[in-house]
């Protein structure tokens, strides 16, 4: 949630409202959602180029392993889906322009946060790499935090204002004073972390001893994520608040001072709300009232236990469980084996399709990924009679219809898309997972487009990134080009070159090698780092990709991985990506790039065999033959496509061409380009 300009107010008064701390040998409940965003946005990762998921990953774990030297035990709570009742959908739509406008200035230069496309799933992966319990609840967790923190009575960890409003018992610490990167030590063997923690009972004893259960009303008064009605304006301008004194912060501090000083003259939350009314119309108390009490009561006790997930592995949410969703639906949204965008596509029928810094003039990158989207809205149709009920978003005269929230230019836009009908035995939800192994991997593999003989060569945990690319290599609207691809790649191999170095038993050369690789590819991120300027063109054809990625993992994981899951921490780097494509563009070809480790190019030789013969013809021809005849477009597709086939078949050998993209081509590339003139 968070309400507007409070937790910028109790910093100013940090001295009065705040307890030092030097925190050690505790349980700690964690707002998993803020600790990710903090940890992208202060730990000066690369933001422009799709992120260094790589970077992000280490800072994650240093974070975690410095909470485990002070022996304090994290559980970490993130949020779900959207509120079924869709009260949120105002804010989020805010948010989402701003996002775009951010992620605008970032594109040409500018400055500003956007986390990158696949920050939550790399979190996810590194928290289960490092056994940290977490748990994903099924919409806002923000009560499910305070209940938890009560019952174990422990601190809670978030930077969201709505925890100086919850009565926490062992209180609240803000991530901005939350120094875990300057770990302390008691006496020379116990480590410390130290911290402020927020007091309650000093923050009313400030405001005359007020009552603390008048909060939540001054939270839904001030203004929160769930509730900000115009009329709430008539009551603050009737009311006469006092102001207290000058704050420093203009028209936001002076509403948060004039609140509290206000409600701290009634004796509990009837008295102030009755007050509340008396300064509106008639006609408006009964419907205002309603939604203030219901405002109010998301600062109460959840009825979700947590404790008992982490006991016993068990989630039970009434609200969840109302829907009549399939029980390994629930189990899995708790496990963060399913991502939100499902929960919200299952529930709502909308999903929200986050913006990245992307070419603004260009359609957003998410249209490439839409088919994958319209599979995945197919496998959700038929999930619950209850749902049809619940979710307003879908148009009676069209059943099959989700919306989504997509940018437009410089906005967002609520664009209808139709899900994919698909045959009955893939129509039960709750029956999903009955299916084969094989039947699950058909409809995966069919949707991307990619045939699953392409894939046998390729190591098991690149098989689902490999296939994307296959995909994203056949969308019309992919502009990507051949320095595009070898980019990508080339990034791949990250991981099996820190499998090397890592691997005892290898042999010394091999190790020498794979070394001299990986140094070279943190050479090129960091000189990439170095610079300003950004490629529009490619930043979006890398946008593209990971919409793809991103929806492929999705489908995946609603299919019960038939592929592996791949490890996203090592597996694109903006800044080695966008670098690499420099260096190909310049004079670097793969082949002189890869000599110094064999084993890594004879991966990186598997790996494009099987892009290669998805890529349009025209990105492997010397520049002056890409354009070719637009009369007789179709028929050359098909001579390409037949030709790309037979290629692929029978030639093993590549060589760098002379022109300056460092083409590696195949040995029959001239017979194939006559074809294509020919046609």
């Amino acid at each position: 949630m968070g309400i507007r300009g409070l937790m910028s107010f109790v910093e100013d008064h940090s001295n009065e409202f705040f307890t030092g701390l030097k925190l050690r040998d505790t349980k700690i409940v964690i707002d998993g959602y803020a600790l990710f965003h903090r940890l992208c946005f202060t730990s000066n990762l690369e933001l422009r180029r799709g992120g260094d998921y790589d970077s992000f990953a280490d800072v994650v774990q240093n974070f975690f392993e410095s909470l485990f030297a002070c022996n304090i035990c994290p559980y970490v709570i993130l949020d779900g889906g959207c509120d079924i009742s869709d009260k949120k959908l105002a804010t989020i739509k805010d948010r989402a322009r701003e996002k775009i406008q951010t992620a605008h200035s970032l594109s040409v230069g500018g400055s500003g946060y956007v986390c990158p496309l696949l920050i939550r799933e790399v979190f996810i992966q590194v928290l289960i790499k490092l056994r940290v319990p977490f748990v994903q609840c099924f919409s806002e967790a923000d009560r499910d935090i305070m209940t938890l923190a009560n019952h174990w009575n422990c601190p809670v960890l978030s930077s969201d204002s709505d925890f100086c409003i919850f009565d926490l018992k062992t209180g609240f610490c803000p991530l901005n004073s939350f120094q875990w990167r300057n770990m302390n030590t008691i006496k020379g063997t116990r480590n410390y972390i130290p911290a402020k923690c927020f007091s309650l009972d000093a923050f009313c004893h400030h405001f005359s001893n007020m009552n603390k259960d008048l909060l939540p009303l001054f939270a839904v008064l001030c203004g929160n994520d769930h509730i900000n009605l115009p009329i709430m304006e008539t009551f603050l301008s009737k009311a006469r608040l006092p102001l207290g004194a000058t704050s420093s912060k203009g028209r936001r501090h002076h509403r948060v001072l004039g609140l509290l000083n206000w409600l701290s003259h009634f004796a509990n939350p009837t008295e102030a709300l009755d007050n509340v009314l008396k300064c509106l119309p008639k006609k408006d108390r009964e419907n205002v009232k309603e939604l203030l009490c219901c405002s109010m009561e998301e600062y109460q006790q959840s009825q979700v236990k947590l404790h008992d997930f982490f006991q016993y592995g068990t989630y039970v949410c009434p609200d969840a469980l109302h829907l009549g969703l399939p029980e390994w639906v629930l189990v899995a949204l708790a496990k963060g084996q399913l991502s939100p965008f499902i929960s919200d596509a299952l529930v709502l029928k909308r999903t929200i399709l986050h913006t990245q810094v992307e070419n603004m003039q260009q359609p957003n990158a998410h249209r490439l990924s839409r088919p994958i989207r319209q599979i995945i809205y197919g496998l959700l149709l038929n999930a619950s009679p209850r749902l049809e009920k619940t979710s307003g978003n879908a148009l009676p005269s069209r059943p099959l219809a989700f919306s989504e929230v997509e940018r437009i230019n410089k906005n967002i836009k609520t664009s209808i898309v139709d899900a994919v009908e698909l045959p009955k035995d893939h129509s039960d939800l709750s029956k999903l997972t009955e299916l084969s192994l094989r039947r699950r991997q058909m409809l995966l593999l069919e949707t991307l487009k990619v045939k699953q003989t392409v894939l046998e060569p390729i190591p098991a945990s690149l098989k689902l990134p490999i296939a994307v690319s296959c995909y994203w290599l056949q969308h019309t609207d992919s502009k990507a080009k051949l320095h595009h691809l070898q980019s990508l790649l080339l990034a791949m191999l990250v991981g099996p070159l820190m499998t090397i170095i890592n691997s005892p038993g290898k042999g010394e050369l091999q190790e020498d090698g794979a070394k001299m690789l990986y140094e070279e590819f943190q050479r090129v991120k960091a000189q990439t780092r170095l610079g300003t300027r950004l490629d529009l063109d490619t930043a979006h054809v890398f946008c593209q990709w990971q919409s793809c990625l991103q929806m492929g993992l999705y489908l995946n994981q609603l299919l019960s991985t038939p592929l592996p899951e791949p490890d996203l921490t090592r597996l694109y780097s903006g800044s080695l990506v966008h670098g690499l494509c420099q260096q190909l563009l310049a004079s670097t070809s793969v082949e002189s790039l890869l000599s110094m480790c064999p084993e890594a190019k004879q991966l990186y030789e598997h790996l494009f065999n099987a892009t290669r013969s998805y890529a349009p013809a025209e990105i492997f021809l010397p520049k002056g033959k890409s354009n070719s005849k637009k009369k007789r477009q179709k028929k050359q597709d098909t001579s390409c496509s037949k030709n790309r086939e037979r290629t692929t078949a029978h030639s093993k050998c590549w060589y760098e061409g002379s022109n300056r993209f460092g083409l590696l081509m195949v040995e029959n590339l001239e017979e194939h380009s006559e074809a294509s003139d020919v046609e």
